[in-house]
């Protein structure tokens, strides 16, 4: 028999898809790409914008187009979120929510006519890690979020937080060394929260990590300004296998829009922070740390004074390498999506494109302020215009004329 797998949304669904994938190879399936004839259509769902969740209904339309008799499974976070509404979608067969994917595979064998016994639901954690990546797998460590942003929808598709235990993160990240990978990013909703379920440190797991053998490198796809404590940014800069590279979400930075959707931290604590790891990590002579800054743009109530604080506090004050920057998006059943002053798209548009510029001002100087600065790269397998490309620890892309002796190696190089 044969599986295809799409996924759409973070990195927190790749990781899961992949684990899916594992599974259904583990049980002899064939996978075979989506556009392909297959038994069965496994669609890792987004919700975060409703462009993600008409993207995910075109696939389900699409593949049941392809195959009509296969089966269609939908999860992920549209399916936590519309479970009923999809099955009125021709071709959905299952919708596994966030507290049934944990056995997705084993009733979707079951399905199929394949021995075993579905699990039952429960609200446990599903532990996961990407692969097909020579280089890099993303490591899930966490999942789910207490915060509830009043733009969020992630804590009622995602549930609270939770975590697996350290042992079982460990077992994890030594099946990822195991297959040669050398590098590792932490993933999860609420990354920093890990311990919450467990009564263990996100401190804790980042110790026992670094004593894994195999890999050489590990960063954290996001985490909380107000869950950096200072003794995590101190053992990091003792001298780890954790980068100078931090993924932040700020998402505006102004106070009055960050009390009114509910962020626990203002842009002094914000700053603090950044203020903090510059200090603590970056040395004369020495790489710089790569900061990348989430941004959401257009909150309900964001006139052009308050996009301007957040535009001023980023260019002036914090000065980071990188921004992610996305427009807000209404998302039914959220505090913000009833929010009065609700922005205009074209307003929305035209702001992200402000800042959109800013990011590449920022990065250049970023690359620029690391010229001449010693730092190690990761060569990775893809090759372009007879070019290899890599990423330093600091999350600067560099390219050579491609040698397959150097893929997944790690060499020193000045910028």
């Amino acid at each position: 028999m044969k599986v295809a797998l799409t996924t759409l949304g973070c990195k927190l669904n790749y990781a899961e898809t992949s684990t899916y994938e594992r599974g259904f190879v583990a049980r002899g399936l064939d996978v075979v790409a989506w556009n392909q004839p297959a038994d069965v259509y496994v669609i890792n769902t987004c919700a975060v914008t409703e462009t993600a969740e008409k993207k995910s209904r075109n696939l389900m339309r699409r593949a049941h187009k392809l195959a009509p008799d296969a089966l269609l499974i939908v999860t992920g976070c549209y399916a936590e979120l519309k479970k009923e509404k999809l099955y009125d979608i021709e071709g959905v067969s299952r919708v596994f929510g966030a507290a049934e994917k944990t056995h997705l595979v084993e009733e979707t064998l079951a399905m199929l006519g394949c021995t075993g016994t579905p699990g039952q639901s429960g609200d446990d954690v599903m532990p996961a890690f990407s692969s097909g990546e020579r280089t890099r797998s993303f490591l899930k460590v966490q999942d789910g979020c207490n915060n509830f942003c009043a733009y969020c929808t992630v804590p009622f598709a995602r549930g609270r937080s939770r975590n697996i235990p350290i042992c079982e993160v460990v077992k994890q990240a030594e099946q990822i060394a195991a297959q040669g990978v050398k590098e590792v990013v932490l993933t999860g909703v609420n990354t920093g929260d890990f311990g919450r379920t467990t009564g263990e440190s996100f401190l804790d797991l980042l110790q026992a990590l670094n004593a894994v053998e195999g890999i050489e490198r590990y960063r954290i796809s996001s985490i909380e300004p107000n869950l950096i404590t200072e003794e995590i940014v101190d053992w990091i800069a003792s001298g780890t296998k954790f980068q100078r590279h931090f993924h932040i979400p700020l998402q505006s930075g102004s106070d009055t829009l960050l009390k009114k959707v509910g962020r626990r931290y203002d842009t002094a604590l914000f700053a603090s922070r950044i203020d903090y790891i510059r200090q603590a990590m970056e040395r004369p002579g020495e790489p710089k740390v790569f900061f990348g800054i989430d941004v959401i743009v257009g909150l309900p109530g964001e006139t052009e004074e308050l996009f301007l604080e957040t535009y001023r506090f980023l260019k002036d004050r914090i000065k980071p390498a990188f921004l992610h920057v996305f427009p807000y998006s209404k998302r039914p059943g959220t505090r913000a999506a009833v929010m009065p002053d609700q922005v205009q798209d074209s307003v929305k548009t035209e702001r992200v494109a402000r800042l959109e510029a800013l990011c590449e001002e920022l990065h250049a100087a970023f690359v620029a302020g690391n010229k001449g600065m010693p730092e190690r790269v990761l060569w990775e397998s893809s090759v372009k215009d007879g070019l290899m490309a890599g990423y330093t620890g600091n999350y600067i892309r560099v390219e050579k004329p491609y040698d397959p002796a150097l893929v997944n190696t790690l060499e020193d190089i000045i910028l």
